[in-house]
């Protein structure tokens, strides 16, 4: 591995042009480089902020940095010296074209957000999935390839690596009815709900050996919060829910086709996810500076310090959210003592190095998508009270092989507590015959879109091998703010 070390053609980017100037930096940057005292991020960050403000850095101790700063306000006095301003990044001036699964079904903000998005200079090709809604920078529902060194933090999304998991049982799936309160009783127990939601009792926690953990000051700063929430769940649309499974004649995944017990689960990182995506989007932003409307689909470069730790971190988030489910799933088949047939996951809000069609390489961000290859598995999961499908990809390069992630919202949640009647939600779940744990009337299924209309859109892109219905659904408290 090549030594690391701040070249002066990065403290030329700081507007550093003077000869005795650029190797005062570059002696100061490099030695504490060595001595390990900051990062490569860090030492730039702190160069940047001495530029733009000199004065905070003068000490009566005259150290280093008072020195470089009293240079740089000599030279500026001397007007040899100025501080480039930087500059904003123009959006391409043509939008391209997208294709747009389910447009019948996709309102005006998430289209705008993706025309904006196709504008990125860095930006190869879109498409926008029948579940779609606005979000942060890039819609839910989106995907975006970008050339193969960017990445953008807010294209992948504050739950990085959100995902489901979803065990099969071979029990009949008329226990959700005869064993009902067991079966809550097994919700409530081994799962942990909430913003702050902990466990203190884990199934495998050998996640945490790897040496990843140690990888970057923020990531060990994150540890021992990722490691009291292992095996929880966040809030809003997260859930964990056991349902009946249909799986239907003609599949082709070692299980014959009939009606069995199944566990689903819906959720992600939790807050060390959370965290990595705040931080490295906030240096994202700070680097990368765009128009207004696209600030939040600032990138970052992976042949800098600061895309490749946040490319370590949230590959590290995906780990962490599939270990996640894995508590939750091997708790209650312990408990149950039985060991699912099969377990099935698949994530989404990340992002993958692909390469389309035509051989170009490509970093493809998935923002509420499903990844959806030829023959690959997923799960697509309506809302509390529809059903939701175990699909296969048909590799489909259009929607460069993705698929929704779900119904998606129909309304906002300031919107659903607006215009929703209780009364009519809890006479759909009487209907329906759904045990509702926790959640509220943001997460009602009127809220959503009609998943069967969602499937019919995007029907070129995967099919259907199974059929889910939940009958016990547990998500966070009526009081938790939501994080999805």
């Amino acid at each position: 591995m090549s030594k690391v070390k701040i070249s002066n053609n990065e403290l030329k980017a700081l507007g550093i042009e003077d000869t005795k100037l650029l190797a005062d930096f570059s002696r100061v940057a490099n030695k504490q480089l060595k001595q390990n005292t900051m990062s490569k991020l860090q030492i730039i960050n702190k160069l940047e902020k001495l530029i733009s403000e000199p004065r905070t850095f003068i000490t009566a101790e005259n150290d280093k940095w008072s020195d470089l700063a009293e240079q740089v306000l000599t030279m500026r006095s001397q007007g040899l010296f100025n501080q480039p301003a930087n500059q904003e990044i123009p959006l391409k001036a043509d939008q391209s074209n997208f294709p747009i699964f389910g447009a019948e079904h996709i309102e005006k903000g998430a289209l705008d957000q993706m025309k904006t998005a196709m504008q990125l200079p860095v930006s190869v090709v879109g498409a926008l999935m029948p579940d779609a809604h606005q979000g942060y920078g890039l819609p839910i529902g989106g995907v975006l390839a970008t050339t193969r060194n960017t990445i953008i933090p807010f294209a992948v999304g504050v739950d990085i690596a959100c995902r489901m998991c979803l065990s099969i049982f071979d029990m009949p799936s008329d226990m959700v009815d005869d064993e009902k309160d067991m079966l809550k009783s097994m919700l409530l127990k081994h799962t942990v709900f909430g913003m702050g939601g902990t466990t203190k009792t884990h199934f495998d926690t050998s996640l945490f050996d790897k040496n990843t953990w140690k990888a970057t000051k923020v990531i060990r700063d994150l540890r021992d919060k990722a490691y009291a929430q292992l095996g929880t769940s966040g809030t809003g649309n997260h859930f964990v829910e056991w349902g009946e499974l249909q799986v239907l004649t003609g599949s082709e995944f070692d299980l014959p086709p009939g009606n069995y017990l199944a566990l689903l689960s819906h959720s992600g990182s939790r807050g060390f996810g959370g965290n990595i995506a705040n931080y490295y989007s906030k240096v994202a932003m700070d680097k990368t500076r765009l128009p207004a409307q696209a600030k939040h689909l600032a990138w970052l470069d992976l042949n800098d310090e600061a895309g490749q730790e946040y490319w370590i971190a949230m590959n590290l988030a995906g780990e962490y959210a599939s270990a996640n489910h894995h508590e939750i799933h091997n708790k209650i088949a312990k408990a149950m003592n039985r060991q699912p047939l099969l377990r099935i996951e698949n994530h989404h809000n990340f992002a993958w190095e692909e390469t389309l069609d035509d051989g170009t390489p490509v970093m493809v961000h998935r923002k509420g998508a499903t990844p959806a290859g030829a023959g690959v598995l997923g799960i697509i999961p309506g809302s509390m009270s529809t059903p939701g499908f175990l699909v296969r990809g048909k590799g489909v390069a259009a929607a460069i092989n993705s698929a929704s992630h779900g119904a998606g919202r129909l309304m906002s949640r300031n919107a659903a507590f607006r215009t929703l009647d209780r009364a009519l939600i809890a006479e759909e779940l009487r209907n329906k015959r759904i045990t509702l744990i926790g959640s509220d009337m943001d997460e009602a299924p009127m809220a959503y879109k009609d998943i069967h209309a969602v499937m019919s859109a995007q029907s070129d892109l995967v099919e259907i091998i199974a059929k889910f219905q939940p009958r016990i659904v547990r998500m966070a408290a009526p009081k938790e703010r939501p994080e999805d």
